[in-house]
């Protein structure tokens, strides 16, 4: 990797970073000192992913790839959190994933394994450790520039959903039968593959994108 590419993926995790810290605050301004149990949020993550992605021998499951990488992103929430709440977010981090080696495909089992991995050290250490997440992000496979562009379409739904009633249980998670998450991916698509918007506006577009559609198929 050339300078100027780790200097974008450096750029890449402080903008995620950012944003992570900025919605934390909005869940609690003095989150750093709840003693939030990070660790449990993300294994109990791995075993929502792993039913998304399919495992069950007794049926047949086809994985539902979108969904998987939402979850993916879930844990990074998490993850991001932990990393900053410990002081062990280091620049080093946006490199070595975006210069990960990724499969041509999916793998099926090496990417189960690298969740259970991933579900395993969480437990064990009560933190997060990047290699076991590398891995599931490398058999998926998730390219880093797409981590980040679903990581900020996460965030914004995470911070829509509080808007609209999330800690106080009025928000509706289904919009005429489909999760939000679903709703997510199709309105990222539509808000990134506009050329014209910038990268900055991104967050603030897709956001006045879900507010449209959650008002019109939610309302009474």
């Amino acid at each position: 990797m050339t300078q100027d590419t780790d200097n974008a993926a450096v750029a890449m995790l402080h903008n995620m970073a950012h944003m992570q810290v900025e919605h934390n605050a909005q869940v609690h301004p003095d989150w750093r000192q709840q003693g939030y149990e990070y660790y449990r949020a993300i294994w109990v993550e791995c075993a929502e992913m792993l039913d998304h992605f399919g495992w069950k021998w007794w049926k047949k499951q086809a994985a539902d790839i979108d969904q998987v990488k939402l979850e993916l992103v879930d844990i990074w929430h998490f993850a991001l959190s932990e990393l900053i709440r410990a002081d062990r977010l280091e620049d080093n981090i946006g490199p070595r994933l975006a210069g990960l080696t990724l499969a041509a495909e999916p793998q099926p089992e090496a990417f189960r394994q690298a969740i259970e991995k991933l579900a395993l050290s969480t437990l064990r250490t009560r933190s997060f450790e990047l290699e076991p997440f590398a891995a599931a992000m490398q058999n998926l496979p998730m390219s880093y520039g797409e981590l980040h562009d679903l990581y900020i379409g996460k965030n914004v739904l995470n911070r829509f959903r509080q808007d609209h009633g999330y800690k106080t249980g009025t928000y509706q998670k289904s919009w005429q039968g489909r999760e939000d998450n679903e709703h997510l991916v199709e309105l990222l698509g539509v808000v990134r593959g506009d050329s014209s918007i910038p990268l900055a506006e991104v967050p603030q577009q897709l956001y006045q994108a879900l507010k449209g559609r959650y008002e019109k198929l939610t309302a009474a």
